[in-house]
């Protein structure tokens, strides 16, 4: 499988880097009949865009998607949905004095180890910035996700060192919409603009936590060995630029406490079986069980900074210290929610058909 590819019967490709002419993506496999317009796809780019704030790069990009083919009078017509996004604000001149010295943090030195070539242009492939496919894919599954009523949020659990307190499920999307670090919580959600504004001023960012929920998944999704759901939404997740940590559920709380403790135990709703907690996250044994599926990813600081930091011109073969000019966000953890929210989709759309629990026939 190709390293721009992912999904078996829902296929997107992405493609494109941060100071090329244009990013996009091209999604194989969604049915025909769904309803689908362009601006389905630019609201969620909407959401990921640069510049909106100033806990984010300043990079003045408006993402205006175009959708080249795939959809005919408002739906999908079967055939690969292809949609681009030019670049308008790009300014490569920045990094023009990094060209052969690696910056740490990034994926400089080892994709120039593995290719031999490298876009040292804002990082080329490997920027942030090419979860524009990201997000395009994600638009095109939530539209077929609805259908099912299946419903995918994410929000900042916590920036740097701050926390922020529980938030019923229920009330996540509607209390992290309402501020600019997309916190449930608002009064951690001050303290976290606070700190991303003092780590910027001082040249330097942050990293932190995002965790992302799925409503009304139906049971019986994902293998039993190879293919687990769980496996899959990990492999997924760690596939966003600076995600270095997955877990499902509670995750590694479980592993100091007791299965009497945490055993998820059964009861029937009407006729629908529910557990009365949900420390597995909505999946056990590999195979989602109707409860919500909650996942979270440890964010890595944005590599970034304009501080001083040590590196090897690889070209003379020598030590030397760079400065990093340019736009970067001082964390990314707010935009990287949009980002996160389309992995999941684009992830459960696929398991749904390739389980028929999606219909073309329906749509």
């Amino acid at each position: 499988m190709s390293g721009n590819s992912t999904g078996n019967m829902f296929r997107v490709t992405t493609f494109g880097s941060s100071h090329g002419m244009a990013l996009g993506a091209v999604i194989d496999g969604c049915p025909a009949g769904l309803d689908l317009t362009r601006m389905d796809i630019q609201g969620e780019l909407d959401r990921r865009r640069p510049g909106t704030s100033n806990i984010t790069t300043s990079r003045g990009e408006t993402d205006q998607v175009e959708v080249l083919s795939g959809i005919f009078q408002g739906k999908t017509d079967g055939t690969p949905i292809a949609a681009v996004v030019y670049n308008q604000d790009a300014d490569p001149s920045a990094y023009e004095a990094l060209k052969n010295k690696p910056r740490p943090g990034h994926g400089d030195y080892t994709w120039t180890a593995k290719y031999g070539v490298y876009d040292y242009r804002g990082g080329g492939r490997g920027s942030g910035r090419t979860t524009i496919g990201h997000v395009i894919g994600g638009a095109v599954a939530k539209k077929l996700l609805k259908h099912l009523n299946i419903k995918v949020v994410s929000h900042v659990t916590q920036i740097g060192k701050i926390k922020a307190n529980h938030v019923a499920y229920s009330h996540v999307e509607e209390y992290s919409s309402e501020n600019l670090v997309r916190c449930a919580d608002p009064q951690a959600a001050v303290k976290m603009e606070e700190a991303i504004l003092e780590a910027k001023a001082k040249g330097d960012s942050l990293g932190g936590i995002v965790e992302t929920i799925a409503f009304q998944v139906p049971a019986g999704l994902g293998e039993p060995v190879f293919g687990k759901l769980d496996a899959d939404l990990a492999q997924a997740l760690m596939g966003i630029g600076s995600v270095k940590g997955v877990e499902v559920g509670f995750g590694f709380e479980l592993a100091q406490s007791t299965a009497s403790a945490t055993n998820d135990e059964y009861y029937l709703e009407k006729d629908q079986i529910k557990t009365t907690t949900n420390t597995s996250g909505g999946i056990v044994g590999g195979i989602s069980n109707g409860m919500p599926i909650v996942v979270r990813m440890a964010v890595k600081p944005t590599p970034s900074i304009s501080l001083a930091q040590k590196t090897v011109d690889l070209e003379r073969k020598e030590e030397v210290e760079i400065k990093i000019e340019g736009r970067h966000d001082p964390c990314i953890c707010p935009r990287i929610t949009t980002v996160a929210e389309s992995a999941v989709a684009m992830l459960l759309a696929d398991h749904l058909l390739r389980t028929g629990l999606v219909n073309p026939c329906h749509l």
